[in-house]
């Protein structure tokens, strides 16, 4: 039954009226990849690309939070097939979140299980800092859940990161989901500022709070609620940066397996449910970074917009 979940798609990865703009397209894992990384730039490349993103892209992109406006976006900007690489001018300007998103999308319409995983990745920027990041988990019928990153696909790109693997079979040593962060914290005694958005130097994203935030968006992610990841709910106490209370650490202590390891789904699915804290209401507050802090009503299951 978890398999059959995690190949249908959500309310936010289903293409909906734009589901033809898919036909024809691979199979593969590896191929799909390659096609998301040609439709989009991650708003922090464009110095790679040699270009500089227009400031209103920078602005509408970074609040769309489905596939059929993703996609919408990507046709109107080049309207050919999804399979031609786009000109940088071209591309949606997103995050981690975006590429994986599309990629789950993809596979999800192939008839391959597949579903976000928000964590903590050791090869991107500073020498031993655990950065914000979101991959892809996809079923593998031999391995099982292996990770993948499509925003490595292209290797011309992401050669100067320290990323000496294959992106389709991300180690998980080298990306922790969110509970694994937090159990490496509190368990295994790793210093919380080398987790986070981006070292303690440069801002308060980082440490325990951030962490938990993440653990609340991993598991509405495994319930196929993929949110921005700007998209607050849930525990707010206190200033980025600022240690959590001991109740709210004991809180994702017990948390945190849940959503470690070899995940329940039964498990994942009941806590979901039945916790306020963790279960992401009809409305969430957006922090987005170019359009300031606002609420949104999210779309309920299964809707779908027309064009």
């Amino acid at each position: 039954m978890s398999l059959d979940f995690y190949a249908a798609q959500s309310a936010f990865s289903d293409p909906g009226d734009l589901v033809s703009a898919y036909d024809g397209l691979p199979r593969d894992l590896r191929q799909l990849a390659r096609i998301v990384r040609d439709l989009m730039i991650h708003r922090l490349e464009g110095e790679l690309f040699g270009h500089a993103h227009p400031a209103d892209r920078l602005h509408d992109d970074a609040e769309t939070r489905y596939i059929d406006d993703v996609l919408r976006i990507v046709l109107a900007r080049d309207p050919a097939p999804l399979t031609a690489r786009r000109v940088p001018g071209d591309r949606f300007v997103g995050i981690c979140r975006d590429f994986t998103l599309l990629h789950v999308s993809l596979l999800r319409h192939a008839g391959i299980p597949a579903r976000l995983r928000s964590g903590f990745a050791d090869y991107f920027g500073t020498t031993g800092f655990h950065s914000d990041h979101v991959v892809t988990e996809y079923w593998d019928e031999e391995r099982g859940w292996l990770l993948a990153d499509a925003q490595l696909a292209d290797p011309e790109i992401t050669a100067h990161w320290p990323a000496d693997f294959d992106p389709m079979d991300v180690p998980r040593t080298r990306f922790l989901v969110a509970g694994e962060a937090w159990r490496a914290i509190r368990e295994d005694g790793l210093d919380e500022r080398t987790f986070g958005l981006h070292p303690p130097q440069d801002g308060p994203f980082f440490g325990e709070r951030f962490v938990a935030g993440n653990i609340r968006l991993d598991l509405a992610a495994l319930n196929k609620v993929e949110t921005l990841l700007w998209d607050v709910w849930g525990e707010d106490e206190g200033e980025p940066g600022t240690p959590l209370p001991q109740g709210s650490r004991a809180f994702y202590d017990r948390v945190a397996p849940v959503v470690s390891g070899d995940v329940s789904f039964e498990a994942v699915r009941t806590l979901f449910a039945e916790d306020d804290v963790l279960r992401t209401p009809p409305t969430v507050t957006c922090y987005a970074p170019y359009n300031g802090t606002h609420l949104v009503t999210l779309r309920p299951a299964g809707a779908r917009t027309s064009p």
